[in-house]
């Protein structure tokens, strides 16, 4: 285990900086997720902590040794990639000790390591299968053994899950995340999926454009978004935004339409102002509230999804109903949550 700091990090591919500034301070034991859009430069940032791409300018720090100049093995970390990288014409044993094998461990040490990580991971009955004749989980779970084998300071995810099919991701992500307790290993983790960005880290940093939008817990973040890219990116569906006025207790839309609010901005909010509402906190009706017209209705099962257009605007409502609307009938909405949030329309910086 080990700390990892990254200092005004930036990484340039000619003319284009892909990684313009980063600065993150990783604790000792940390499961920490860098989550953005593709193209953010989350990639980019893990494979410069691994070693894999030449720092452009900036400064990282392994377990108090700066490893800017230092090859991958020598910084002592273990990268899961997002295609496994497994050898196709070794076993599952092998794979896990092939790294061991080649800096010169002997055998009875391997064997004794890859029967721990076997253990921890339930691999014993594959072991002397070829990857070919496992499953996508079981070659995943091979990869981290790999990685567990090395005993490293840092373990480096890059976007392991994305092969999977859902129910196995679900499946994998409770593995990693118990994985991540009994081990009590530093973890760097990239993935674009924010709901495994809200399940499984300690804290969450946000890119975009090769920067950090705002670096806290998933329900610091969730709760207390620092500006309306990270209300939109965290949470399924997404955060809905209305463009209007604070008129009394309520938001004036431009077509006229009234939202009555539960609460009002402390700062600003004198004249245009953007609320952030959650699909969760509306009411779906057809007596009280703003008119609103269908566009499409999607039942879940657990809940019901709805698709409205409010005011020229698209905005989805998760309701506990199961409720049978055509599109382009005309309900009313109203907020029945306690939480909403409040943006500058030109910076989109959260007001308070």
């Amino acid at each position: 285990m080990a700390t990892v700091h990254v200092s005004d990090l930036r990484k340039s591919f000619g003319a284009v900086e892909v990684v313009k500034g980063v600065s993150i301070d990783i604790r000792d034991g940390e499961f920490l997720i860098l989550v953005g859009p593709s193209g953010c430069g989350k990639s980019t940032l893990l494979r410069m902590i691994a070693g894999l791409e030449d720092i452009s300018a900036g400064r990282i720090d392994i377990g108090g040794r700066v490893v800017n100049t230092l090859s991958p093995k020598e910084r002592n970390i273990a990268m899961v990639f997002q295609n496994y990288a497994l050898y196709p014409q070794m076993t599952v044993a092998q794979n896990m000790g092939f790294s061991l094998e080649i800096s010169g461990l002997k055998k009875a040490e391997i064997d004794k390591k890859v029967a721990a990580a076997s253990e921890i991971l339930g691999l014993n009955p594959l072991l002397q299968r070829k990857p070919s004749q496992l499953s996508g989980g079981q070659r995943q779970r091979v990869a981290m053994g790999r990685a567990i084998v090395r005993d490293p300071d840092v373990f480096l995810f890059d976007e392991p899950l994305s092969n999977l099919d859902a129910k196995l991701r679900v499946q994998m992500r409770a593995e990693i995340k118990a994985l991540h307790q009994r081990l009590g290993s530093t973890i760097v983790y990239v993935t674009h999926d924010q709901v495994e960005a809200m399940t499984m880290a300690d804290r969450i940093v946000v890119l975009r454009g090769g920067c950090v939008e705002q670096i806290g817990t998933p329900l610091e973040l969730y709760d207390h978004p620092e500006n309306m890219f990270v209300a939109g990116f965290l949470g399924s569906p997404s955060m809905n935004f209305l463009r209007g006025k604070i008129e009394g207790q309520s938001l004036l839309l431009p077509d006229g339409e009234r939202l009555l609010l539960p609460s009002l901005p402390k700062t600003g909010g004198g004249g245009d102002i953007v609320v952030g509402i959650r699909p969760q906190g509306f009411a779906v009706g057809t007596q009280d509230g703003a008119r609103a017209s269908i566009k499409v209705v999607e039942p879940t099962g657990a809940d019901t999804h709805v698709l409205a257009e409010i005011d020229g605007t698209e905005i989805t409502c998760v309701v506990n109903d199961r409720v049978e609307f055509a599109p382009g009938q005309e309900i009313r909405l109203s907020i029945t949550s306690a939480k909403v949030h409040f943006f500058d329309p030109v910076s989109e910086v959260r007001l308070d």
